[in-house]
């Protein structure tokens, strides 16, 4: 494993693999783009909220 986050942007085309070695094991995809570049957050009341880092979108 790379000493830093750095070393794993390197190979956006490997970004399956890099989910999965990090436990995520299900990919998602912004509803507005397409993008799979989604953060989950959590809400003000608790609860969990997915926002695209690519086009801003956000969605719960």
């Amino acid at each position: 494993m790379p000493a830093s986050i750095i070393g794993e942007a390197d190979h956006p085309s490997d970004e399956a693999a890099m989910r999965e070695r990090a436990g995520r094991c299900t990919l998602l995809n912004c509803p507005s783009c397409g993008s799979s570049h989604v953060a989950q957050v959590l809400g003000d009341n608790g609860g969990v909220s997915y926002v695209c880092t690519a086009c801003g979108h956000s969605w719960s």
